[in-house]
């Protein structure tokens, strides 16, 4: 079976890091065709996770209407609950994980949130990732109560909670069916699919890989930076695949690294918003645009030397 390549991109307002209900900027979606050309050269299909203002944005409805009509992208959707409405909770970090939320609000702003892309965008999206990695109960619930099938919010290996947000530090890495009651346990009957972001070591033995990575993060043991010993030597290293965190060699030295561990999907994720220089802080000029571009050619270039077939979430989603 061929190894399969995803591309899901949180597309989202410019204003990174600003937990605000108002006054976001869409301005990075301008940039987004000159992506799209780019996946075109190659024949891919990106999965576009589109947030609250960008379909609330009439330019960026006509430019993800043009690309999705032509059959060139599949659109889903992301959700940042300090700019979905209702509004109601306060705004902080703590409530930026909409894990974090109560029941009712986190299931009204994914109501609404379902019904404005419908509405605005002519599609009924199955595909979701929340924003900042935050899924959890409530979260799944709502995706199944508004049509949602397939959902990528789950980053193997990382933990979230001194940002107030999930642990899954022990999280599969592979592709798995769940049920709400419980998001990071493999359910083969399970009624939501969970595509992973693909993160992970270049080396064997993730079990161990994972423990020791986990016990060297601990407060105490950061100050010895032991982790940057075994980067530098080769005995433990940690990507991203994702051309905001990773160069192009190092992405695809963990992508071969994944499929010799037998992923069938590997998953690139990145915001549209450092489509723009300035609005993120991975990519400050047009200079660093190239690159990051560059590192996204890269990848697809690998993908197509190697046989691996580009799909979507939804695709994956049976």
């Amino acid at each position: 079976m061929k190894t399969k390549l995803i591309i899901t991109i949180d597309t989202e307002e410019d204003n990174w890091g600003a937990y605000h209900s108002g006054g976001h900027t869409v301005r990075n979606i301008a940039q987004v065709p000159r992506l799209q050309a780019l996946f075109d050269r190659y024949g891919a299909k990106p999965t576009y996770l589109v947030n609250w203002p960008v379909i609330m944005d009439d330019n960026a409805c006509k430019i993800f209407k043009a690309i999705h009509l032509s059959g060139r992208c599949e659109i889903g959707s992301h959700c940042h609950p300090w700019n979905t409405p209702p509004i109601e909770e306060e705004m902080s970090s703590y409530n930026s994980m909409m894990c974090n939320l109560p029941e009712r609000l986190v299931k009204a702003k994914m109501a609404n949130l379902a019904y404005r892309t419908r509405e605005r965008l002519e599609v009924a999206t199955t595909s979701f990732r929340a924003g900042r990695w935050a899924l959890g109960r409530h979260v799944a619930e709502s995706l199944i109560e508004n049509g949602y099938t397939v959902d990528s919010s789950v980053s193997p290996a990382v933990d979230w909670r001194d940002d107030f947000g999930p642990d899954y530090s022990d999280a599969n890495d592979k592709p798995y069916r769940f049920s709400p009651e419980a998001v990071l346990k493999v359910n083969g009957n399970g009624p939501l699919l969970e595509i992973p972001a693909s993160v992970g070591f270049f080396q064997k033995h993730d079990a161990i890989l994972r423990i020791l990575r986990r016990t060297l993060t601990k407060p105490g043991m950061r100050r010895l930076h032991l982790i940057g010993v075994l980067e530098h030597l080769h005995l433990m290293n940690f990507r991203w695949l994702s051309p905001e965190l990773s160069p192009a060699d190092d992405m695809i030295a963990l992508s071969r690294a994944l499929i010799a561990k037998g992923s069938p999907i590997l998953n690139l994720s990145f915001h549209s918003t450092t489509l723009a220089p300035g609005m993120s802080p991975y990519v400050k000029s047009e200079e660093d645009l190239e690159g990051f571009l560059h590192r996204i050619e890269r990848m697809l270039e690998f993908a197509v030397q190697n046989d691996i077939e580009f799909t979507t979430l939804a695709g994956q989603a049976g």
